[in-house]
């Protein structure tokens, strides 16, 4: 995960649809929530397949695990089904450590940021990226981004609260390794396609 320009993730796809729009605007990461029932993005096993199947080689699929058992996540890993990780939940460095000994795939760590300690302890993290939210993930809202003048220059992700319209200022000021957007990009709940390609097409006019 080299530096250069900001890469874009859209966050949430769940239906075919959602990745007819991926495949047409080609974010660098798309993500798949996995196994857990209380998000309305969730998807089974069983759907990842088959939504995976259908998207372009040309971006990378993330699977987004809550608490889930390292053994299923690195099963994913492992089979080419995702080739990263994303870590939303209660997961510590322990449980780091051990999904490093079943696999050697890439892990996104998650942290809520709501003062300067949590951005201590995300710069801390030995997941080989960390994403900064202001919360629970896709819920729209975003951090206080002025903590971020704080931050030790590691790679980062940013989410919460982005769109088109304030991609460009959000780059510029903090330099993140990429954006993530989930609920910005829907309208009714749903992904939607205007939405998606003008939030990729921000990103990629972008010059720093």
């Amino acid at each position: 995960m080299t530096a250069g320009r900001t890469r874009i993730k859209i966050c949430g796809l769940s239906r075919m649809e959602d990745i007819g729009y991926a495949n047409e605007a080609l974010p660098d990461y798309c993500g798949f929530v996995i196994g857990v029932p209380s998000s309305r993005r969730n998807v089974t096993v069983e759907q990842l397949i088959s939504l995976k199947e259908r998207l372009s080689d040309r971006i990378c699929p993330v699977g987004v695990f809550v608490n889930a058992e390292q053994e299923l996540v690195a099963e994913l890993l492992n089979g080419g089904v995702i080739d990263i990780a994303q870590l939303h939940g209660r997961e510590d460095e322990i449980y780091i450590r051990r999904l490093r000994d079943l696999t050697d795939k890439p892990l996104i760590k998650a942290f809520s940021i709501q003062n300067l300690s949590d951005l201590e302890t995300a710069e801390k993290s030995s997941a080989d990226l960390v994403l900064l939210d202001h919360g629970k993930g896709g819920t729209g809202a975003s951090f206080e981004w002025e903590l971020l003048r704080h931050w030790k220059k590691r790679p980062y992700i940013l989410a919460g609260g982005l769109d088109a319209g304030n991609i460009p200022e959000a780059v510029r000021e903090y330099h993140p390794y990429a954006v993530d957007l989930s609920s910005s990009v829907e309208t009714g709940g749903k992904k939607d396609r205007e939405k998606i390609l003008a939030a990729v097409a921000a990103v990629r006019s972008i010059m720093i």
